[in-house]
């Protein structure tokens, strides 16, 4: 009868390392997968974007042929944008794009046709409504890596959460984030 009280001791503290560790572990798996497609949602802005581009950088073409050098920029940080695989290379392409942007934007400044231009005006809203759903889309996915992050670091989980195959996820920062702090000016 004396053994069966320190079994039974082992056998709850088991029990309750054991329930710790599959409640750690789907919390885990559930942060991840949240991250993940936060992720994917940022992908999916980047590529509505890029796909907004190649219209917008006809509908200037037809006003501002001799700018050829903003085309080739802009053309440039689109296809840097769609090979972006991590948030490292998406940062990267992200200033590249903002630059871009800007520089189209001054482009199609210097043209007032241009500007009255429903096609140019249609375009410009997207983009400037894309770009707000990036930003969106940048803090809904920066929030999940910090909750991951968080939670992989927490006493007891660092102990066990990289042997369970979870390590921290980085977040999307940009080098220049005043190139980003706001959408592409509208100006007429």
């Amino acid at each position: 009868m004396e053994w069966l009280i320190p079994v039974l001791i082992v056998v709850a503290l088991a029990a309750i390392v054991g329930i710790y560790l599959w409640a750690t572990y789907n919390s885990l798996v559930t942060l991840k997968v949240r991250v993940d497609e936060a992720w994917s949602d940022i992908t999916v802005q980047l590529k509505r974007r890029a796909d907004l581009l190649p219209n917008l950088i006809e509908t200037v073409k037809g006003y501002a042929a001799h700018e050829k050098g903003v085309f080739e920029s802009v053309t440039k940080a689109r296809a840097e944008t769609l090979s972006a695989q991590s948030p490292a290379d998406a940062s990267v392409a992200e200033n590249h794009m903002q630059t871009a942007l800007k520089s189209i934007f001054a482009v199609a400044e210097a043209y007032p046709q241009l500007q009255a231009s429903q096609n140019y005006l249609q375009l410009q809203g997207e983009l400037v409504d894309t770009e707000d759903k990036i930003q969106a889309s940048r803090r809904f996915y920066n929030g999940g890596v910090r909750e991951f992050n968080t939670k992989i670091k927490v006493f007891p989980n660092h102990l066990f959460a990289r042997n369970l195959g979870f390590s921290e996820r980085d977040f999307f920062e940009v080098a220049d984030s005043a190139a980003i702090a706001e959408p592409p000016r509208v100006q007429f």
